[in-house]
């Protein structure tokens, strides 16, 4: 088994939140408990699954964003220049609709040097304290660029958008790296919808091929520079929502591109289904470049997979990527969104032990 990140066994970081978690959230919101009160149940929790992530074997533990309602808007609206707010209509995710909220640009954006983001990390490293290594996730500089969020009467030009959030983003970086953290996920839906049949993010006026090359030019800006003991991975998502996704499509065009080039340690890509497409895309990672975490296990359903399916999965893949550049996670989080996905958190926790003990007989 592998001792630097992106492991042989991973996994992509949200867990399904425990009823006490939710009832406190409610009880937050109704105005029958403070702030501290809903902090104290958060921490609680956090210990408690930091231990249970050991306990299966992980070697990255995260503190499965039981601080945050959404994946990516928690972060996001408390970066200078957004807010959250609740629009006319959520997102449709294969015939479900989403809870209604999403971010929208107010101002010129920075990093604010107070995000709440830092301090969560730096008291759940000191909850991990050394025993395995504290993942911090955060949604990709691209979640930016999805549509509606750009104010064009603050940024009429996408280029001078596009250079504010490299530099927010690297001070975000330089951030959290003073805090301690030191194997940092960067969440990109945006990025696995530019695979898409149609383009879900439809930028009026940017073709498919634009829209890519400034997606990799966002993260690699914000990349340059970047501690040499700092491992940054990117997790492609379709989206994961109670269950459901929001579109398909290979990896075919984002991979002579994206694949290739964006210079990270490890790419997380699902390939849970058939909505992934085969595994040919991975030729464009290059020999030597990048761990390519394979989410060949749903987070989606409790059914365990068979072991020797798998195994022939991981085989099948390495006829692209070399076996030791390969690793094995579930295809994303089991709770994006604090509504979690559809299991049970024993089947969560067996779902992971699954992982660590079949990357064991793999990379043995």
């Amino acid at each position: 088994m592998s001792i630097k990140a992106p492991f042989k066994a991973d996994h992509v970081g949200s867990l399904l939140r425990p009823a006490n978690l939710h009832e406190a959230r409610k009880n937050f919101k109704e105005g029958t408990i403070t702030a501290n009160q809903l902090r104290e149940v958060e921490t609680s929790e956090i210990k408690r699954i930091v231990d249970k992530q050991i306990e299966v074997g992980l070697q990255a533990v995260t503190d499965g964003e039981f601080r945050r309602t959404w994946w990516h808007l928690d972060f996001l609206e408390h970066l200078n220049g957004f807010e959250g707010y609740v629009p006319e209509h959520g997102y449709t995710f294969d015939g479900v609709e989403t809870e209604k909220y999403d971010v929208r640009n107010t101002e010129k954006i920075s990093f604010n040097p107070d995000h709440p983001f830092v301090k969560d990390f730096i008291e759940f490293n000191e909850i991990v304290n050394g025993r395995a290594v504290a993942k911090q996730t955060i949604p990709s500089p691209n979640q930016l660029f999805n549509k509606g969020i750009r104010n064009e009467t603050i940024y009429a030009d996408i280029e001078a958008y596009a250079d504010d959030i490299i530099k927010t983003y690297q001070d975000a970086i330089k951030a959290f790296y003073e805090a301690g953290v030191r194997y940092l996920q960067l969440d990109d839906v945006y990025i696995a919808g530019l695979s898409a049949p149609e383009i879900p993010h439809n930028n009026i006026g940017y073709s498919r091929e634009e829209l890519i090359d400034l997606a990799l030019r966002v993260v690699n800006g914000v990349l340059e520079g970047k501690p040499d003991d700092l491992t940054v991975t990117t997790h492609l998502c379709r989206g994961n929502y109670q269950s459901t996704w929001a579109f398909e499509g290979s990896y075919a065009h984002i991979a002579p591109t994206l694949l290739a080039k964006e210079k990270v340690d490890g790419f997380f890509l699902e390939y849970d289904d058939n909505r992934s497409g085969d595994f040919k895309p991975l030729n464009h990672i290059p020999n030597g470049g990048p761990q390519v975490v394979l989410g060949v296990v749903t987070s989606k359903d409790g059914e365990l997979e068979d072991k020797e399916a798998i195994k022939a999965r991981i085989k099948e893949a390495s006829e692209y990527v070399p076996l030791e550049q390969l690793a094995l996670s579930p295809q994303c989080g089991f709770a994006s969104t604090h509504h979690g996905n559809k299991l049970t958190e024993q089947q969560q926790w067996e779902k992971l032990k699954f992982i660590v003990d079949t990357a064991k007989e793999i990379w043995a």
